[in-house]
């Protein structure tokens, strides 16, 4: 880990050996089975298991969204989002822990160089956790910023030597309060175990954070402004139409997309209850239940018009960066929304199909609850609340700038 500037040492790539999407995405697939008989200790550890992180930094899952200076690979955001449906399919919490750390290395190809030579200039696997809650203590002066505080839902953070906290400076000359996230190494901050005790997605080892008042230098901080307007000062060297998509589009995906996978397992799950249970009761067989088929039915429909969806909108998004064109902000407005909408109607199918499983769906070991509950845990993220979103896909239309500005 490294914590002070060092020589950069870009991977040349004719000789980076960059896998094939498709290899990539089979990999993940190939994890399912595994990830399936780890799930159950990932909930009881209340963490991803190290074995796990470790095998999908081998596979190279992490370098999807990573610049081809550090050994990424610059792929297409749907790429990043298959390998996070497949891993969330097997264990949701893995999926999940996989969409935070996986995303914030498109975050810090947008920071200044020097901080992403910090970071990976000696270790290109080098892992970044984050909390955005904009509750930090922030002291503006020469070359930086003092920062302290505790911020909570840092998920993957045990597995990380780097975080990215969120916090806000007010110390701006007389001009608007200026949000602002700050990277810090893993000696400026504890990770504080044991402080994450949930009912569902109870693996993501999603632990507080605690800073005691420590110096960051002004080029580890990332203004929530540049990633509005694309103004990222990262944009001068990593300069593939990749990094021209809006910050805000990437992350909030991220924090929605492992529900593709936690509504996946509950309808195989569902589909496996259905086939062998008989009511005690009624003698009545569910594989013989008109309600409980139109409930499975509508989940795997619906599912598969919200990822034809999610694909469109990244293919959009892309044809944007690539003919180097603004992203009209209601599109924006619009994308964010259906990002917003997801987990929830993803959870809302699942207790579509709950309900009519009976008694074989309420055991801690019925293959359905635990991607239920995780579904109901996921929607808790303030990025999973369309409710903040519906206001400006309507003001957008009408010519209006979004109050919202993560976007």
């Amino acid at each position: 880990m490294m914590t002070g500037a060092v020589a950069s040492r870009p991977i040349d790539e004719a000789n980076a050996g960059t896998p094939s999407p498709e290899s990539l995405i089979a990999k993940a697939k190939a994890m399912i089975p595994v990830l399936r008989e780890r799930a159950r200790a990932c909930t009881i550890a209340h963490d991803v298991p190290p074995e796990t992180v470790a095998e999908m930094k081998a596979a190279g899952f992490f370098r999807v969204l990573q610049p081809k200076r550090y050994g990424g690979y610059e792929m297409h955001p749907n790429v990043f989002f298959e390998i996070q449906k497949a891993l969330a399919e097997g264990c949701m919490s893995t999926g999940w822990i996989y969409g935070v750390l996986g995303c914030h290395p498109y975050e810090l190809a947008l920071f200044h160089d020097e901080a992403q030579k910090e970071v990976w200039g000696e270790d290109p696997d080098m892992l970044v956790s984050s909390t955005y809650q904009p509750v930090g203590k922030v002291e503006k002066v020469d070359g930086g910023f003092y920062l302290s505080g505790r911020w909570g839902f840092s998920s993957g953070s045990s597995h990380c030597g780097w975080v990215l906290l969120g916090a806000i400076n007010f110390d701006t000359n007389g001009g608007p309060p200026d949000m602002r996230t700050f990277l810090l190494p893993r000696s400026d901050y504890q990770v504080i175990e044991g402080t994450w005790d949930t009912f569902g997605l109870q693996g993501t080892g999603s632990f507080d954070i605690v800073v005691e008042r420590v110096f960051v230098p002004e080029h580890r901080t990332h203004k929530a402004s540049d990633g509005f307007a694309g103004t990222n000062p990262g944009q001068e060297t990593n300069t593939a139409p990749l990094y021209r998509i809006p910050w805000a589009q990437l992350f909030i995906r991220s924090v929605s997309s492992a529900a593709f996978g936690g509504i996946r397992a509950a309808t195989s799950a569902a589909m496996e209850i259905m086939g062998s249970r008989v009511s005690t009761n009624t003698g009545k067989a569910s594989k013989a239940d008109p309600n409980l088929h139109a409930a499975i039915a509508r989940a795997i429909a619906e599912t598969n018009e919200m990822e034809l969806t999610h694909r469109t909108t990244f293919n959009e998004l892309m044809g944007y960066a690539e003919r180097n064109e603004p992203v009209p902000m209601e599109k924006r407005a619009l994308f964010a929304y259906q990002s917003a909408s997801v987990v929830r109607r993803m959870a809302e199918l699942a207790d579509g199909m709950v309900k009519l499983l009976g008694g074989r769906a309420i055991y801690m070991s019925s293959p359905i609850l635990q991607p239920w509950l995780d579904l109901h845990a996921a929607r808790a993220h303030v990025a999973n609340d369309p409710a903040n979103r519906t206001s400006d896909v309507i003001g957008t239309m009408n010519g209006e700038p979004p109050a919202f500005t993560f976007i």
